[in-house]
């Protein structure tokens, strides 16, 4: 938002210079992006008009101009630009000019032509407005006058950042009440009641809205025997310091009045509607399948079902809330003017904006949400200033449907709440002296009644009345406090803390935190071989920043091989990775995603690099990082959390390698997976193998973890270990013959450990060999010879009885 100085100073009565009405906007919560001060000067640039524009006969981009600056021969001047023809008036910066950039123009060759000037922009002489095409300026501008005598020097432009929840400040008037508010003062609303003759508008137009909740109100005046030409030299100055450029005076008044009051308009040539019964007749609807569009910026566009447009009897005149269409734009033949006046849904004119790729400033407006009040007040606005500029007549009445009308919100503060959430000491008076500066009706003591304005839809609760009181208070005059008083507990739930320990448990097992994107890419995962599961599906965005983030992710596996992939391509070869964080899945029957907390890793090298204090005996290096490596960090993960309740069993999974894959299973529900990634998943991320790969559920593991870990004391007595090799089939897992040892092997057993897989000759085919060492021990006392091996071999019998092994030869 773009706020002239000197326009503001007609609104508002301040004497504060630029700088500092600015610091007092940011105190205030608005911020102050830049300051354009004009008082630098212009010298050097004249007024000029362009007598001729030629191409550049070596360069497609160029033009060669002839301009009069009022001298006894036009200049040669080439330029770049391509918004003016001849005829245009253009600020022109002569030989020898050092502009406010402190660029120089000299006399000089370009490919070839002489060049003794520069046609410039508003950037070019430092001021607002569309720095991609030269300063058109009215066609009355004196050829040969002084720039900055045309122009007025002495204004100053402040540019401001308009948050989104306060659309009242996009308009001069909103400046001027928020600036009145600051300052204790009062501030001026331009009104114009427009002298109306000559038949009805009633009788002369119709209007129909379709849909109430997209277009609350429709309001249209009616201006006969309008004279379209130039903006006078103040109508013209007051568009382009706002940012736009003069079009003619029935365009510019509308722009006006947009920057004045915050009200989009947009003026059609009557002449080019269609009639129904003798009326020109306006429709409001939404757009139907198949329904085209050539608007304003001479695109032909397909308009989308649901698009909400302005129609005549024969289809669509206009974009509603984005751009009038080009066939009944105002033009210099126009005679009767038809002005809209109206208040669209913000939803529907940013989809609107945003599936078409085209912002306007009216569009940027009606997205915040215009004050449906306000509708009729810019019209008269409107009406007497196109008569002012271009003569006609206002024809008497405004054709105003107003479907659903807007009603002032009223709102309780209690002034001790207010002192409570502040730690002020504030009175009803002050409370509400600072309220009725920014326009609210106030009425009441310690409990006050607050209305609400309809320019104002931010305000909502009490909450937002506290906000306001205290930022024209001032918020650096509130007491810094510690939070403090009775009943209040601090400190983390379970779950925080046993999150907290999750992660200490992942650092202590060697891996590193990451943080990845939660919006995915597609085809990662189709690289990844990820498809739905169990009837739930990926998540799409309506809406995405980018194809490369279009999904919700549905595993984090993705962005941590490709963090992986990212490691190696710069020369980090050993990775080891973790993330705690959101994954999301559609779920048939849920409006919402379904989000669960996953626990995520990635191995990949080694845990270290070779080093001078390795034996110097020529042995092997470090091995890789496999998948027994990934079942250890799980391991101190679930050991960290006191997890007992859990196991991994083999499972081929698709971006798995087939053989070096596992489910996680937590209370015997599978909650996750582990293994090294497919040699194919890993070429489509362009990372070197091996890589593992782990993911598991947090909320189950926090649900079983314990929070009081068990205890078994030292043995007081020797334990008496054995060793045992049965042969079993090759496809019955290590981790079920350790299982049905433990439950056979009865209260002696005290341990079990697997040491060595056999395949090969002597065991034969499809079968191998797993040796155990298991140790016996009592609490009681020390075992004797024989209890120790009575205990062995019933052991021995059962487990090869319920798994079909033999004892190795």
């Amino acid at each position: 938002m773009l706020v002239s100085m000197r326009w503001l100073r007609e609104l508002v009565d301040t004497d504060l210079s630029p700088a500092a009405l600015a610091e007092r906007l940011e105190m205030t919560g608005t911020a102050v992006e830049a300051v354009h001060d004009d008082a630098a000067g212009f010298e050097g640039v004249v007024v000029g008009r362009v007598v001729t524009k030629e191409r550049h006969p070596d360069a497609d981009k160029l033009w060669v101009t002839r301009v009069d600056v009022g001298g006894a021969e036009p200049l040669s001047i080439v330029c770049g630009a391509d918004n003016f023809e001849a005829g245009d008036r253009v600020p022109v910066a002569l030989a020898g000019t050092t502009l406010p950039g402190g660029a120089t123009i000299r006399k000089t060759k370009l490919r070839g032509v002489v060049s003794e000037g520069m046609n410039c922009s508003p950037g070019e002489l430092g001021l607002p407005g569309d720095d991609r095409g030269l300063l058109i300026l009215p066609k009355d501008a004196p050829v040969g006058t002084p720039f900055g005598e045309y122009h007025g020097e002495g204004d100053a432009v402040l540019e401001l950042e308009v948050t989104p929840n306060r659309p009242d400040c996009m308009s001069m008037v909103g400046i001027a009440r928020e600036v009145a508010a600051i300052l204790g003062t009062s501030h001026r609303t331009p009104s114009s009641s427009p002298v109306e003759s000559g038949e009805a508008a009633g009788s002369a137009v119709e209007v129909r809205i379709e849909d109430a909740d997209l277009c609350p109100r429709y309001a249209a005046r009616l201006i006969r025997g309008v004279k379209v030409g130039p903006s006078p030299k103040w109508l013209a100055e007051r568009v382009a310091a706002s940012g736009s450029r003069p079009i003619n005076n029935i365009v510019d008044v509308t722009n006006h009045v947009l920057y004045e009051l915050g009200q989009p308009l947009h003026a059609f040539d009557a002449a080019t509607l269609g009639c129904e019964n003798g009326r020109t007749t306006i429709v409001v609807r939404p757009a139907a399948a198949g329904e085209r569009l050539r608007t304003l910026d001479g695109q032909d566009r397909e308009l989308e079902p649901g698009m909400l447009l302005i129609c005549d009897p024969r289809g669509p005149v206009a974009l509603a809330g984005v751009m009038g269409g080009e066939d009944t734009e105002v033009s210099g033949s126009t005679v009767d003017v038809l002005l809209e006046s109206a208040c669209f849904a913000p939803a529907s004119i940013g989809r609107t904006s945003r599936s078409l790729g085209l912002v306007s400033e009216a569009s940027v407006r009606f997205e915040r949400g215009v004050d449906p009040d306000g509708c009729v007040a810019a019209l008269d606005r409107a009406a007497a200033l196109i008569v002012e500029v271009s003569g006609g007549t206002v024809a008497p009445g405004v054709v105003d449907e107003y479907a659903r009308p807007a009603h002032p919100r009223v709102i309780e503060l209690r002034v001790a709440k207010l002192n409570s959430v502040l730690g002020t000491s504030l009175g009803p008076g002050e409370v509400t002296d600072l309220l009725t500066r920014l326009g609210l009706g106030v009425s009441g003591g310690e409990t006050l009644e607050v209305t609400v304005p309809t320019y104002r839809p931010d305000l909502e609760r009490e909450i937002d009345l506290v906000e306001e009181v205290v930022r024209l208070w001032g918020m650096d005059r509130v007491p810094g406090t510690l939070p403090a008083g009775r009943g209040r507990i601090g400190g983390l739930t379970r779950e925080q803390r046993l999150r907290e320990r999750a992660g200490e448990g992942m650092r202590a097992a060697g891996l590193s935190e990451t943080l990845t994107y939660a919006f995915a890419d597609p085809s990662d995962l189709e690289r990844l071989r990820w498809g739905p599961a169990g009837g739930q599906g990926v998540v799409e965005l309506l809406n995405p920043m980018s194809v490369e983030q279009s999904v919700l992710r549905p595993t984090i596996a993705a962005g941590l091989l490709r963090a992986v992939a990212s490691n190696q391509r710069r020369g980090v070869a050993d990775v080891h990775l973790y993330e705690i964080g959101t994954v999301f899945s559609a779920v048939e029957g849920r409006k919402q995603p379904l989000e669960r907390q996953m626990v995520s890793g990635a191995l990949a090298g080694r845990w270290a690099r070779p080093s001078w204090s390795d034996p110097a005996d020529g042995g092997p290096a470090p091995a890789r990082l496999g998948f027994f490596d990934g079942k250890g960090v799980l391991e101190t993960l679930m050991e960290t959390l006191n997890v007992g309740a859990w196991s991994v069993r083999a499972a081929d999974l698709p971006f798995l390698q087939p053989g070096r894959g596992a489910e996680v299973l937590v209370r015997g529900s599978v909650e996750g997976w582990l293994g090294e990634v497919h040699p194919d998943c890993l070429d489509a991320f362009g990372a070197d193998g091996p890589v593992v790969l782990f993911e598991i559920g947090l909320d189950p593991v926090l649900a079983a973890s314990e929070d009081v870990p068990s205890f078994r004391p030292l043995g007081r007595y020797p334990a008496v270990e054995l060793d045992v090799a049965l042969v079993v089939d090759d496809d019955v897992p290590a981790e079920k013959v350790a299982a049905s040892m433990r439950k056979a092997g009865g209260p002696l057993l005290d341990s079990v450990r697997l040491f060595d897989v056999y395949r090969g000759a002597g065991v034969g085919e499809g079968r191998k060999s797993l040796a155990f060492a298991l140790a016996y021990r009592s609490t009681e006392r020390t075992l004797t010879d024989a209890e120790v091996r009575e205990a062995h071999e019933r052991l021995v019998s059962r487990v090869c009885g319920a798994l079909g092994a033999k004892l190795r030869d």
